[in-house]
């Protein structure tokens, strides 16, 4: 086990109604003055929004709204948000949403701790963070995570690059979930939470490092549980254990816990974002897209990781360590299949890709040739098409 540092500052209240309490919450953590941050119609159409403001406003906390926020969240709009923090003198981002929300909230409080720097600075690695504005949290989809984590992408849609960025300055003060608030979701919406959920924690498990025997029991613990509870939530989202369970394991997926000792991977994250920026597909989507394309691509480099993965998460414990590896990786793509997940570029509604534009999907992806991606096993462009290739049927 390597050594690590582990330090989760967000406050976390968890059940039925919770989000009553936001404004409290607020004023707890500093908050004055607060930007309502959301994104399209769903939240305002459950009078979920509608709550909010009224608790604010009787709690005597002033607020600004900003809405729109897409899948795939761009700059555009947390430079909008920026502004109009910086006119009104807010000190808080409160974020009601998912994933998209909440990485558009960090931006906005980075930005608007940082005026005289471009956001995009931060993301692009030019500028390190060393000051933001707080940020809550109203959690309406389990999936990304960011509700406890200390990452956050976003999209430049003017150059159409999607970057990550990872700080301790992206811990949210607060999370609120309440599970009733994701019993509407769309069944593809779940589907493509679920994958992200255990692609957070897969991207963790699949390190170099060995014999993390706790951690590593953590691991497959989530994973059984949403694999479990992941199926029973398509068929049926509005069962609230199931949603419980995905609510709790996608904040665990993300923060940290399933990966402490490790060293991260993240290659898949990095293929997918290219294909996200690209074609504007959903995140999960894009993960599962080439996931199954970079295990067999990485297998061989470390059978006997894929063939423990295999024994923990799917009970497969007959054949050798390259048939046990390469099961493992058939039932994983066979799950994502089985929740209406594509598995390949054609199910992802990409169609099958040129080889020019391959190519260009690989190299975008590793800077033009100035970063390998990945730590399990490290992929440069050539490594990088050939996943992408083997994914384009």
């Amino acid at each position: 086990m390597k050594d690590f540092t582990f330090h989760i500052p967000t406050e976390v209240v968890f059940g039925r109604g919770t989000e009553r309490q936001a404004a409290e919450l607020v004023k707890k953590h500093g908050g004055t003055k607060v930007l309502l941050v959301s994104g399209g119609h769903s939240a305002e159409k459950s009078g979920l929004l509608g709550r909010i403001r009224q608790d604010l406003t009787a709690a005597g906390i002033p607020f600004e709204s900003l809405s729109g926020v897409q899948p795939n969240p761009r700059l555009s709009l947390a430079e909008k948000g920026v502004e109009i923090v910086l006119k009104n003198g807010i000190d808080f981002i409160l974020a009601v949403g998912g994933g998209s929300v909440i990485d558009t909230a960090k931006g906005i409080a980075i930005g608007a701790a940082n005026p005289g720097t471009p956001i995009w600075d931060f993301w692009s690695q030019k500028v390190p963070v060393t000051k933001s504005l707080p940020v809550g949290v109203i959690l309406t989809i389990p999936a990304a995570g960011s509700e406890m984590s200390d990452s956050a992408v976003l999209t430049n849609d003017t150059i159409h690059q999607k970057r990550g960025l990872s700080t301790q300055w992206n811990r949210p003060k607060f999370a609120i979930m309440n599970p009733e608030l994701t019993l509407t979701l769309p069944v593809y919406q779940v589907a493509c939470g679920v994958a992200d959920i255990m692609m957070h924690t897969m991207e963790r498990y699949f390190s170099p490092v060995v014999g993390n025997e706790l951690t590593d029991a953590i691991a497959v613990a989530l994973l059984r549980t949403v694999i479990r509870n992941g199926k029973i939530a398509v068929g049926d989202p509005h069962n609230y254990d199931a949603m419980s369970e995905l609510m709790w394991a996608g904040s665990l997926s993300h923060n940290n816990l399933t990966g402490l000792g490790g060293i991260k991977d993240f290659a898949t994250h990095q293929l997918g974002h290219e294909l996200s920026a690209t074609f504007n597909v959903a995140h999960g989507a894009s993960l599962t897209s080439v996931w199954g394309s970079w295990a067999k691509y990485c297998m061989p480099h470390n059978p006997e990781r894929f063939a423990s993965f295999a024994e923990g998460v799917w009970q497969i414990s007959e054949g050798s360590t390259e048939e046990k590896a390469l099961r493992g990786i058939e039932k994983t793509v066979d799950y994502f299949r089985s929740i209406g997940m594509p598995v390949c570029l054609s199910e992802l509604g990409v169609g099958i890709q040129s080889e020019e534009e391959l190519r260009g999907l690989a190299d975008r992806c590793v800077f033009h040739g100035t970063r390998t991606i990945g730590q399990f096993l490290k992929l440069d462009g050539e490594d990088c098409y050939r996943i992408y290739k083997d994914a384009n049927h």
